[in-house]
C-alpha cells in the first residue's frame, strides 16, 4: 500500500503553515513534504513533526527569488556559489526534521545551451556529494514546461541517463507523475523502466492538477502498480484542492493511516 505525504505547501492551506501539520495528521496522513520551510526556524518546524507524529518525506533546497520567478542554481553557471549556500542552508532543517531526500531544483536556463549542461552536471554532484555523509538523498526532477517555462531540467530521459552516468548512490529520481503525464505520456512503462533510480514519487490529476480522482489517469491502478513494482517510498500529494482540502480526501479515505 502507497505511503502517501500531504504536501503542505498546496493542501491545508485553510490554516497557516505551521498548523498544516496537525491538520494533516488528524486527516490521516503520517507523513508531510512540502516546497520550502525557511521562513521558520528548523527546530519549530521539527517540534510539528514530533508533536503530531510525522514523518517528512522530502522538501526542496533553497530555489534563489522565488518570488521574481528563480527556479533553483543548478544550471546557472554564474550561481555556483549562490547553490553551495543553499546547501548550507537547508542542512539544519534537514537535520531538525530528520527528512532523508532533498529535491534540487535547476533553474531557468537553456538545456541545449553546454554551459548550463555543465553547470547542472556540476552541481548535482557537489550536492549529492556534500549530502552523502549526513545520509541525505538527492532527487532531481523533470517539471514540464507548461507550468514552468524555460525550466532546465524538462525531460526524464535527460535525468535518467544523467543518474546512470554518474552512478552517484544518493542520487535518485523525483518521478512526478503529474508532470511525466504532460510531457511524455506513457507513465506506467516509464515507472516500470524508471523504478530503479526513482527515489521520491509525487501526484496530481491531469491535466487540472487537483486530487488523484479523475481526468485522464487511473490512479488506483497507478498506486497497485507501485506495489507491483516494489515501491518503498513515499508518494507526495502535490495538487491543489479544488475546495477546502478534507472535502476532497475521498480518494485517500483506503490509504489512511498507512504506517511508515
Amino acid at each position: 500500500m502507497p505511503r502517501f505525504a500531504a504536501n503542505l505547501s498546496m493542501m491545508f492551506n485553510e490554516v497557516p503553515f505551521l498548523e498544516r501539520f496537525e491538520a494533516a495528521a488528524k486527516a490521516g496522513f503520517t507523513a508531510v513534504e512540502f516546497l520550502f520551510p525557511y521562513e521558520h526556524p528548523p527546530e519549530a518546524v521539527g517540534q510539528r513533526l514530533r508533536n503530531n507524529g510525522l514523518t517528512q518525506a522530502l522538501f526542496n533546497l533553497p530555489p534563489g527569488d522565488w518570488n521574481a520567478g528563480e527556479k533553483g542554481f543548478a544550471a546557472l553557471p554564474d550561481r555556483f556559489a549562490d547553490l553551495q549556500q543553499s546547501l548550507r542552508t537547508a542542512l539544519p532543517y534537514a537535520q531538525a526534521t530528520d527528512v532523508k531526500r532533498l529535491h534540487l531544483m535547476a533553474g531557468i536556463a537553456d538545456r541545449g545551451d553546454p554551459k548550463a549542461v555543465a553547470a547542472f552536471r556540476k552541481s548535482v554532484v557537489w550536492t549529492a556529494e556534500f549530502f552523502a555523509p549526513h545520509g541525505l538523498d538527492v532527487v532531481i526532477e523533470p517539471i514540464n514546461p507548461r507550468n514552468v517555462p524555460g525550466y532546465f531540467l524538462n525531460d526524464f530521459a535527460f535525468a535518467r541517463d544523467l543518474i546512470n552516468e554518474l552512478k552517484i548512490p544518493n542520487l535518485k529520481l523525483q518521478f512526478d507523475i503529474y508532470h511525466c503525464q504532460i510531457i511524455h505520456g506513457d507513465v506506467t512503462m516509464r515507472l516500470r523502466e524508471m523504478m530503479r533510480i526513482t527515489g521520491h514519487v509525487q501526484i496530481a490529476s491531469i491535466p487540472s492538477r487537483n486530487e488523484p480522482d479523475g481526468e485522464e489517469l487511473n490512479y488506483p491502478f497507478l498506486f497497485d502498480e507501485l506495489d507491483r513494482l516494489g515501491y518503498s517510498g513515499f508518494v507526495g500529494c502535490e495538487y491543489n484542492p479544488r475546495g477546502k482540502t478534507t472535502d476532497g480526501l475521498a480518494w485517500f479515505k483506503p490509504y489512511a493511516g498507512a504506517k511508515p
